[in-house]
């Protein structure tokens, strides 16, 4: 809660010409008493494109601040032309007038700023070179822009929180457009579908058909051995003759894998393939 708040500003003498003084009416209000003074400021917005043409006109201390509403005039002097480019005295720019409190701006409020010629044939041909004594400036008072800020005042216990509260309560609540809400969702989807199939009986089935799938092959595969040596027969010798040829039947066999391997079943390398086999 600001200690000081602002309840309006009237600019006093608007329009006027571009060299007259500006002048404001302000009214705030002081909630409890303070150790130090309020500066006020005028800043003129001197080129659109770049700050090193803003000017303070003016500033201003007002103290002590009695408790209560309060209301002062403030006048300001116009801005230097020396310093702002002849390209940007004409046309529309920004005045800021802030308040603050032992160097901490609390309050700011932005007003629009009309200069034009007070002639229309000026203004349908402005010449190059402005005529600064036929400059009027409209300060645009109806839409004033204000901004407050959350400041320290004399007590601690008025200074605001440097990180914002903790909101247990929106965390519960999900952001369609919140980082990671679809892969969140897709998350949710298939663990929906895995609970969907730890009950789904025909899932079970099926999963128990993929389970034992590899059981009849082995069983085939221990039975056609046994059928093979069962219909085996003949006497040692010819067994013995029979395993001779099998075995030099297997080295040739392993032989080959052994070429296929150095020759062409070999993968190609590439430079990629080098670098890695470098590391």
């Amino acid at each position: 809660m600001s200690v000081v708040s602002l309840l309006g500003v009237n600019v006093l003498n608007n329009p006027a010409k571009f060299g007259d003084k500006y002048q404001f009416e302000i009214t705030f209000e002081c909630l409890e008493k303070l150790q130090k003074d309020l500066e006020w400021k005028l800043t003129y917005v001197g080129s659109a494109t770049s700050d090193e043409h803003d000017q303070e006109l003016d500033s201003l201390l007002v103290g002590p601040v009695p408790v209560g509403t309060n209301k002062f005039i403030f006048d300001a002097d116009p801005p230097n032309t020396s310093r702002i480019p002849d390209a940007e005295i004409l046309g529309v720019t920004v005045i800021l007038l802030t308040c603050s409190y032992d160097g901490r701006e609390f309050v700011r409020v932005g007003y629009y700023v009309n200069n034009e010629y007070d002639s229309d044939e000026l203004n349908a041909d402005p010449p190059a070179k402005p005529i600064l004594e036929k400059v009027k400036r409209n300060v645009l008072s109806e839409k004033p822009r204000v901004t407050r800020f959350a400041i320290k005042w004399d007590s601690e216990e008025s200074a605001p929180p440097e990180f914002p509260p903790e909101q247990p309560e929106a965390d519960l609540v999900a952001d369609g457009d919140q980082y990671g809400a679809e892969e969140l969702a897709e998350e949710e989807e298939e663990l929906a579908e895995e609970e969907a199939a730890a009950v789904d009986p025909d899932a079970m089935v099926d999963d128990a058909e993929i389970v034992g799938a590899e059981d009849p092959a082995a069983e085939e595969s221990d039975a056609g051995s046994e059928d093979l040596e069962a219909e085996s027969s003949g006497s040692e010798d010819e067994l013995e003759e029979e395993d001779d040829v099998e075995g030099e039947g297997e080295g040739e066999a392993h032989g080959d894998d052994a070429m296929d391997m150095d020759g062409a079943d070999k993968p190609a390398l590439t430079p990629q393939t080098d670098a890695i086999m470098a590391h």
